[in-house]
């Protein structure tokens, strides 16, 4: 029983940090799948769909404040909910 109606829609421009301004935490109530390239991906930091790129941690290196590298990916981006 899916109810996509309650959902609200996802932004074209979307992080998982707290401290971003693009942090929206009604959408993560429920999971969202990233495709980029027609691959799904699990784990993706942040996305924008009109740009087209993904970021990404990149390993176990960390930025002068303690929080991981990231790297950008760019392609097709899809989000969805799953």
């Amino acid at each position: 029983m899916n109810d996509t109606t309650t959902l609200p829609p996802l932004p074209d421009r979307l992080s998982i940090d707290p401290r971003s301004p693009y942090h929206n935490a009604d959408v993560f109530q429920r999971d969202v799948g990233i495709m980029l390239n027609g691959k799904e991906r699990t784990n993706v930091d942040e996305y924008c769909i009109s740009e087209g790129w993904i970021k990404v941690s990149g390993g176990k290196a960390l930025d002068r404040k303690g929080n991981p590298m990231q790297i950008k990916l760019k392609g097709t981006v899809e989000a969805f909910y799953k």
